[in-house]
C-alpha cells in the first residue's frame, strides 16, 4: 500500500487542522529543543543506565531531553534496540512517566525509518503486547494509553511488516481502546495521538479488522463516560477521514473503500452518534474533492453522492426529531449536531442541494455562529458584575472559536443552498433571517442602554459578533434579490421582498461599519424596485419607529428600570437615520397624509440630536419633502406651509450649538424656492431668521471697528444668518423680496460701519453677478438707498470731529460699492 509521505506525524497534521489542542508529550512551546551534545548525551547516560541495571532519576531527564527534540531527532535501529532494551529490562524498576516517553520515541523511530529492521520490528511488537500485559494495569494513565495506541498503528502501518504483527497491533490497540477508553475523557491533549494511531490502524494493509478499528473510532463518542464530544475531535474526525480515505483512493483500496463506506455511509446496524456520521461523511466529500482530481473514477463519484446522502439523512432526522421546528431543541446534542454540520460543509466544499441540510445551516448561523438573542438573554439576566464577567468571558470564546473564525465560508456556503431551494425552504429561512434582525436590533438596543458606560469591553465584544451577523444578512440579502427580484416574480412579490431587506437593513445599520459591495448592490436593486410603486413605500415608511417608540421605553422590567434618553439611543438613532436617508429617494409617492403622520414628528424629534450627521441628514429629509410634489396637490402644498411654522421653530432654538447651519440654511432655500409665491409660511421664515439676527446682535454695536474685523473674520452665527439672508434675496419670489430687503437693511443698519461696509461689498458682488433682470434693477436702487443710510446712520450719532473723521472714511467705501454695480 502506498505510504502518505506528506504526513510525517499524523498527530501533528490534526493539531494543525484543528488548532488549540496542546501536545501531550512533545512539541509544546515551553520545552525548548535539546541541543546535539545534550542528545548525544542523553543516549549515553540511557546505554549506562542499562549496563549498570539501574534506572538512576537522571536517566528519566534524558528521556525528555530526546522526547524535547523530536522534531530533529532520528532514531536508528540501535538506538531503537536500546530502547526496547530498556522499556523490556527485568533487572530495575522504571517510573510511570518513563513509559509513554520511551513509546513516543519507538513512535519517532518507525515514523522516521525509511526502511526499519522487519526483525526488530517484531521485536518491538512483542515488547510492547508484554509492556501492556504486566505493566500497563498497574501503571495505566492517559498518555500511556495514548502512547500505546499510536505506536501500535504506526507499527501496522508500516508496508514492511508482517501481517501477523500488524494483525497483534491492531487487535491489541482495539482492546485497549474498548476496555479503557474512560481515559480518553481525560484530557483533550490526548484525543489527537488516539485519533492518530487509528488513522494508521484504518490505512494498514489489514482488512479483517476495519470494521473493528472503526467502530473504536467512531464508537466511543457519545458514551456517557467517554470522552466529551466537542467541535475540535469531530474536526479531527474529518480529517483523519480525509487523509484515511485519500490513501484509499490513491491506492485504489475497492475493498476497503467499500467497507468503510457500508459501515459508516450507508445503512448499517452500528449506532453511531449522528455528529460522527456527519464529520465522517465530510471527510469523504474532502477526499473525493482532493484526489480525485479530474480523474473521472466511477467509485468516486459513488463515493461522494454516498457521503452527501450521508449527510442529508443525518440533517433529516435531526429535523424530525424536532418535529420540524429547527429551533425547538436547543440541547448540547442538538447544538454540537448543528455546529458540526455547519463547519463539515464549510469545510468539504460545494454539496448538493437538500431542504434538511439548508434548514440546519440557517439554525447554526442564527443559533450557534451569531448567538446574538441567547448572549443578550444571558447578559440581561446578570446584568451586575458577576453576570457581565460571565457575558465577556463566553463572548471571548465564541470569538475565538473555529465556528466563528469560518463564518463567512458558512455563509457562502448557506447561499449556495438557498439559490438552488425550493420556493418552501427558501420563504422559511428569509422569514427566519427578516425575523432574527429584529430580535437582535431589539436585544441590542437594551443591553447597550444598560451597559454603555458601564461595561464597554462586553458590548466591543458583542459587537464583534453582531458586525459580523451584519455581513452575513447583506450576503444573503443580495442572494435573495437575485432570485426574488427578477422577471419570474411579478412586482408585487418584488417589492414584498424589497420592503422586508431594507426593514432588516434598518435593524443592522448600527453595525454597518464597512462599505459592502454585496450591501451597496442590494440596496440599489431593493430601493428601485420601491420607488416604482406608492404602496411599497407607503409600506417602507410605516415600518419606521413612530415618535412614541423612539421617545419611550417600556420593555424594561422593574430590576432594570432607567431613565430613558433618546438621543443617546445609539442602535435606535442608526436605525432612523437609515430610514431618514432612503426615504428622500421615494418621497415622491408618498401622501402627503403618510409623511406627516410617520415621517415629519421623527423628522422634527431628530433635528434636536446631538450627532450632527443626525441632525443634518434631519434637514435634509426636509428639504426633499419640500422640493417634492412635481403634479399640482393642494394637500402637499398645504402640509408644506404647516410645517414651515414648526421646522423655523425647530431649528432656529438649537441654533447656534445642536443645529448645523448648513443643514438649516438648506432647509430654508428649498422653502422660499418650492412655497407658492408670496405664502405666509415664506415671510415667516424671514421673520423668523432676521429675528433671530436680532437676538444674536445684542449689543454688538458697540464694538469697535477692530473688534469687528475680528468677528467678522471668525464663524459667528450672526454672520452666518446674515449671509443666509443675504442668499435669499436672490430665491424668494417677487411679492416677499420688499419684506426681505426691508428686513435685511434694518439689521445691516444695527451693524458697526466696517461691518456694515463689509456686507454691502458682499450684497453688492452677488447683485453684480446676478443675471436676473427682473430684480436686479430693485436690488441696485436698494442697496444705494442702504449704502447712503448706512453712512449718514453713522453721522448722526458722531461728534463732530468724528462725523467729520467717520465721514472721510466712508465715503471711499460708498464709492467703490456704487462703482461695482
Amino acid at each position: 500500500m502506498a505510504r502518505q509521505s506528506n504526513t510525517l506525524f499524523l498527530e501533528q497534521w490534526l493539531r494543525t487542522n484543528v488548532g488549540g489542542i496542546n501536545q501531550t508529550l512533545s512539541g509544546h512551546p515551553s520545552a525548548p529543543s535539546s541541543s546535539a551534545r545534550a542528545i548525544i548525551q542523553a543516549w549515553s547516560e540511557l546505554r549506562d543506565s542499562l549496563q549498570n541495571q539501574t534506572f538512576h532519576p537522571r536517566i528519566l531527564q534524558s528521556l525528555k531531553t530526546l522526547l524535547n527534540s523530536q522534531a530533529s531527532l532520528h532514531v536508528a535501529d540501535p538506538q531503537a534496540k536500546l530502547l526496547l532494551s530498556v522499556l523490556s529490562s527485568r533487572s530495575f524498576d522504571r517510573p510511570s512517566e518513563s513509559y509513554p516517553i520511551l513509546l513516543r520515541l519507538l513512535y519517532i523511530w518507525v515514523r522516521k525509518s525509511v526502511r526499519p529492521s522487519a526483525a526488530l520490528i517484531d521485536s518491538a511488537v512483542d515488547v510492547i503486547s508484554r509492556i501492556f500485559t504486566t505493566e500497563y494495569g498497574s501503571k495505566k494513565s492517559p498518555s500511556f494509553l495514548a502512547e500505546g495506541i499510536l505506536i501500535l498503528g504506526a507499527i501496522s502501518f508500516v508496508p514492511s511488516v508482517s501481517e501477523s504483527s500488524k494483525i497483534a497491533c491492531l487487535e491489541l490497540l482495539c482492546r485497549l481502546l474498548e476496555e479503557d477508553y474512560q481515559l480518553v475523557r481525560s484530557g483533550e491533549e490526548i484525543i489527537p495521538d488516539v485519533m492518530a494511531g487509528l488513522g494508521y490502524a484504518l490505512y494498514s494493509s489489514v482488512d479483517v479488522l476495519l470494521v473493528r478499528v472503526l467502530d473504536s473510532l467512531l464508537g466511543i463518542w457519545g458514551k456517557e463516560d467517554g470522552p466529551r464530544s466537542t467541535v475540535p475531535t469531530a474536526l479531527m474526525i474529518l480529517h483523519l477521514v480525509e487523509w484515511v480515505v485519500s490513501g484509499y483512493i490513491k491506492s485504489r483500496s475497492l475493498k476497503k473503500i467499500e467497507a468503510f463506506s457500508q459501515r459508516t455511509l450507508g445503512p448499517s446496524e452500528a449506532t453511531y452518534v449522528p455528529f460522527t456520521l456527519v464529520m465522517v461523511a465530510a471527510g469523504v466529500l474532502r477526499a473525493c474533492r482532493h484526489t480525485a482530481n479530474g480523474q473521472g473514477l466511477e467509485f468516486v463519484s459513488v463515493l461522494r453522492i454516498s457521503a452527501e446522502n450521508q449527510i442529508a439523512f443525518v440533517a433529516q432526522q435531526f429535523i424530525s426529531k424536532t418535529e420540524g421546528s429547527i429551533n425547538s431543541d436547543n440541547g448540547p446534542s442538538s447544538r454540537l449536531l448543528r455546529q458540526c454540520l455547519s463547519l463539515a460543509l464549510a469545510r468539504s466544499g460545494a454539496v448538493s442541494f437538500s431542504a434538511p441540510v439548508f434548514l440546519c445551516l440557517a439554525s447554526a448561523l442564527l443559533r450557534e455562529i451569531f448567538p446574538l438573542r441567547h448572549l443578550y438573554m444571558q447578559i440581561l439576566q446578570f446584568n451586575h458584575s458577576s453576570g457581565s464577567e460571565f457575558g465577556i468571558n463566553e463572548i471571548k470564546r465564541h470569538l475565538d472559536s473555529v465556528l466563528f473564525k469560518e463564518a463567512g465560508v458558512i455563509t457562502g456556503v448557506f447561499c449556495n443552498q438557498y439559490a438552488s431551494a425550493d420556493e418552501e425552504s427558501k420563504s422559511f429561512v428569509e422569514n427566519l433571517i427578516w425575523n432574527y434582525c429584529r430580535e437582535v436590533y431589539s436585544g441590542h438596543r437594551q443591553v447597550a442602554l444598560l451597559f454603555n458606560e458601564g461595561n464597554n469591553e462586553l458590548l466591543v465584544n458583542l459587537e464583534k459578533i453582531a458586525e459580523s451577523a451584519f455581513l452575513m444578512v447583506a450576503v444573503f440579502a443580495l442572494a435573495v434579490t437575485k432570485q426574488r427580484l427578477n422577471p419570474n416574480f411579478s412586482q408585487e412579490v418584488q417589492r414584498e421582498h424589497s420592503v422586508r431587506i431594507l426593514v432588516s437593513f434598518s435593524c443592522l445599520e448600527y453595525f454597518r461599519r464597512i462599505r459592502l459591495p454585496e450591501y451597496m448592490d442590494t440596496i440599489r436593486r431593493v430601493v428601485a424596485s420601491v420607488q416604482e410603486n406608492e404602496s411599497a413605500c407607503i409600506s417602507f415608511v410605516e415600518s419606521m419607529p413612530s415618535y412614541v417608540d423612539l421617545t419611550t421605553w417600556q420593555d424594561f422590567s422593574s430590576k432594570q428600570k432607567m431613565e430613558y434618553e433618546w438621543s443617546k439611543d445609539e442602535v435606535q438613532t442608526a436605525r432612523v437615520l437609515f430610514y431618514v436617508r432612503v426615504i428622500p429617494t421615494c418621497i415622491e409617492l408618498l401622501p402627503a397624509l403618510v409623511f406627516r403622520r410617520v415621517v415629519a414628528p421623527s423628522m422634527f424629534l431628530y433635528m434636536g440630536h446631538p450627532n450632527e450627521k443626525v441632525a443634518r441628514a434631519s434637514h435634509s429629509m426636509f428639504v426633499a419633502f419640500m422640493s417634492s410634489g412635481k403634479e399640482p396637490d393642494d394637500e402637499r402644498v398645504s402640509l408644506k406651509e404647516q410645517l414651515v411654522f414648526y421646522y423655523m421653530q425647530r431649528s432656529l432654538e438649537g441654533y447656534p450649538g445642536i443645529t448645523p447651519f448648513e443643514g438649516m440654511a438648506s432647509g430654508a432655500a428649498a422653502l422660499v424656492r418650492h412655497l407658492p409665491a408670496g405664502s405666509p409660511a415664506t415671510y415667516y421664515c424671514i421673520h423668523c431668521l432676521v429675528d433671530k439676527a436680532n437676538n444674536l446682535l445684542g449689543d454688538l454695536t458697540t464694538l469697535k471697528d477692530e473688534e469687528w474685523k475680528n468677528w467678522q473674520g471668525g464663524p459667528e452665527p450672526c454672520k452666518k444668518i446674515l449671509e443666509l439672508l443675504s442668499h435669499l434675496i436672490s430665491l424668494v419670489d417677487i411679492q416677499v423680496l420688499p419684506a426681505l430687503m426691508k428686513s435685511l437693511a434694518q439689521l445691516i443698519i444695527r451693524l458697526p460701519k466696517t461691518g456694515q461696509i463689509m456686507v454691502l461689498n458682499e450684497l453688492y458682488a452677488q447683485v453684480a453677478e446676478s443675471d436676473d433682470v427682473t430684480r436686479k434693477p430693485t436690488l441696485v436702487s436698494w442697496l444705494q438707498s442702504l449704502s447712503y443710510l448706512s453712512s449718514q446712520a453713522k453721522t448722526e450719532v458722531s461728534t463732530s470731529k468724528g462725523r467729520e473723521s467717520k465721514g472721510n472714511s466712508a465715503s471711499p467705501g460708498t464709492i467703490e460699492l456704487n462703482a461695482r454695480l
